[in-house]
């Protein structure tokens, strides 16, 4: 009879352990169903801050400094009048840094027709690469300052006001990275003039950017870039017509440098400049070659990128 008993404790035991791990289980899988889920974040949707002249969606690191030289020769269809170009090239130099994964900011000078500019670039959204989020969109806001000296005023009583040295432009640039080959790019653009000749034309200029990136191999790709101006498309320079921008580019990443080379007509390297005064043409094979050489420096130690951790998915 003792033996009865005791096999009976022992299965009472046994079927209350079982009731109490199958209770834990089924509560740990409802935990683990209501707890939210990690997203994952397309990564690398450009290789570089610059898709080939305008910005692309991308912001630097947080503590990531990057120092740019861009560099557009002259037409080269002039041949020796200016050495297919090499006389008469645009230089600019950028220092552009990041203050957090979503926020980058950066200043730049651009010789010839001395040109100083500022920006700032916010990541508002990030594409999700399983549902979710379908784009990134970052905010592009850039303001600019020509200093060569004063023209000379027709009126001897006029004056040339600093407020006419300024010009301003506003980005959308909204991109989708597709697979792990092909992205896509869309820049709604306004560029603000503060001087202009009303009669004819707006302060505003409209324009409609896209861009994109096939990659060919882990570290190189093929760009593109087309800005088409929905007003102003009668504007001059120097009595010059202008032209919508096309540029065509190959990148190529080696370490902490990024290489660009490209072909277009835009020899402006600002974007006041080569969207809506760019006076040379396909057509008339008016065509610049230039470069851009991106070199990225982290100023903040490794230690500091605690907020960073999932920049990888990005």
């Amino acid at each position: 009879m003792m033996m009865n008993i005791r096999k009976a404790v022992v299965l009472s035991l046994s079927l209350l352990a079982s009731a109490g791990t199958f209770a834990q289980d089924n509560l740990m899988a409802e935990l683990e169903n209501g707890a939210p889920k990690q997203k994952d974040y397309a990564f690398a949707t450009f290789k570089s801050t610059r898709l080939i002249d305008g910005s692309s969606v991308e912001c630097l690191g947080t503590g990531v400094l990057d120092f740019r030289i861009s560099h557009r020769f002259g037409d080269i269809s002039q041949g020796l009048d200016n050495f297919f170009g090499v006389d008469v090239a645009y230089t600019k130099l950028n220092l552009d840094y990041g203050i957090n994964r979503w926020l980058t900011v950066g200043i730049g000078h651009t010789g010839l027709n001395k040109e100083d500019d500022g920006f700032v670039k916010i990541k508002l959204l990030r594409q999700e690469t399983k549902g979710g989020m379908p784009i990134t969109l970052t905010y592009f806001g850039s303001a600019a300052i020509e200093t060569l000296p004063a023209p000379t005023l027709p009126d001897s009583t006029q004056k040339w006001l600093f407020s006419n040295r300024l010009f301003f432009t506003n980005q959308l640039l909204i991109a989708r990275k597709f697979n792990d080959r092909i992205s896509l790019q869309l820049m709604p653009t306004v560029v603000h003039y503060n001087l202009v000749d009303s009669s004819k034309y707006s302060n505003n200029t409209f324009a409609l950017g896209i861009g994109g990136r096939v990659k060919l191999t882990k570290r190189s790709a093929i760009t593109a870039e087309y800005y088409y101006r929905l007003n102003n498309t009668s504007f001059t320079v120097n009595g010059l017509p202008t032209y919508n921008t096309f540029s065509l580019g190959y990148e190529i990443e080696t370490g902490g440098h990024v290489f660009q080379i490209m072909v277009t007509n835009a020899q402006g390297l600002t974007e006041r400049m080569f969207i809506a005064q760019t006076t040379d043409s396909w057509s008339k094979q008016q065509l610049h070659l230039g470069f851009n050489v991106s070199r990225v420096f982290t100023i903040i130690k490794p230690e500091s990128y605690k907020d960073d951790k999932d920049d990888k998915k990005w």
